[in-house]
């Protein structure tokens, strides 16, 4: 067993231990694949990384991301908690202010922002019509009123999610995670607009995700995509901010800002702890 520096960081809230949860091995040179697999089922949090030396000369770092089940080409939060953690754990961006990591869809630049906050360009995202019988089933075992869906579209940016965007933040909360689960079920997200005046701009959940729980907390990738989708369709002009994970007890809080090409997918992380870990 060889002695690695180990982070475990809280993403996407304003408040410590209200986000989703992310182990981080530092020093993961030498693990192998069956390692990492077996490290990532026994955190039993949605994901864990590991930090690699880059194999790409433009690249700060490399990352492999795994649920308990999978390894995972992109995903949000292990984007943002990686970086807070590569940087907390002493590397140097080539750059300043702006972090590019590598894995498993390429480079993903992520930007250091003020007060522990990090924003990565959400990667492209492929919008596909949603295969009738996927939409039928998701519809029937959520108990999703017809009346109520306002667009639904397969999304991809690595992981494939079927999307389905809700004509408000409390149909999105009605539906009862528990009703669909991975396998049978992969990767649901549902967006509803929040209440004019509130605080957050939208309510997103992810149900059915590949870490065997029946809800994520809070989705940087799923964000992301849909933030893709809509700026695609001319959807969204200016900068939002989306709540996810209120019916789990989460305050989750992730911040949209298109700019330019770019679409910044913001959070704040928190590091609570490290030390070294035995692996």
């Amino acid at each position: 067993m060889t002695l690695r520096r180990f982070i475990q960081c809280d993403v996407f809230s304003p408040i410590p231990t209200q986000g989703n949860g992310l182990a981080v091995v530092v020093d993961a040179d030498g693990l192998s694949d069956d390692a990492m697999q077996r490290f990532a089922a026994w955190t039993n949090l949605a994901e864990t990384t590991f930090l690699l030396p880059p194999t790409d000369p433009l690249a700060d770092y490399r990352v492999r991301i795994f649920t308990p089940m999978r390894e995972m080409p992109f995903a949000g939060h292990p984007t943002l908690g990686s970086c807070a953690s590569w940087l907390h754990a002493g590397g140097v961006p080539r750059q300043p202010g702006l972090v590019r990591q590598q894995c498993g869809v390429g480079i993903v630049p992520v930007r250091i922002e003020s007060g522990g906050r990090f924003a990565f360009d959400a990667p492209p995202t492929a919008v596909r019509p949603m295969d009738p019988g996927t939409r039928a089933a998701i519809v029937e075992a959520l108990a999703i009123p017809p009346e109520s869906i306002v667009r639904c579209a397969e999304l991809q940016n690595g992981p494939v999610w079927q999307a389905f965007e809700l004509a408000s933040a409390q149909a999105v909360m009605a539906a009862d995670a528990s009703r669909v689960r991975w396998p049978t079920f992969r990767s649901i997200g549902l967006i509803g607009p929040r209440p004019a005046g509130d605080a957050c701009d939208w309510e997103v959940r992810m149900l059915a995700p590949s870490s065997g729980m029946s809800e994520d907390p809070i989705t940087g990738s799923l964000n992301a995509a849909i933030a893709r989708w809509r700026r695609a369709e001319g959807r969204l002009e200016a900068a939002t901010t989306v709540a996810q994970g209120t019916t789990i007890g989460r305050s989750g809080r992730v911040s949209i800002a298109p700019d330019g090409d770019a679409v910044w997918i913001g959070g704040q992380v928190h590091v609570l702890v490290e030390g070294t870990l035995r692996l």
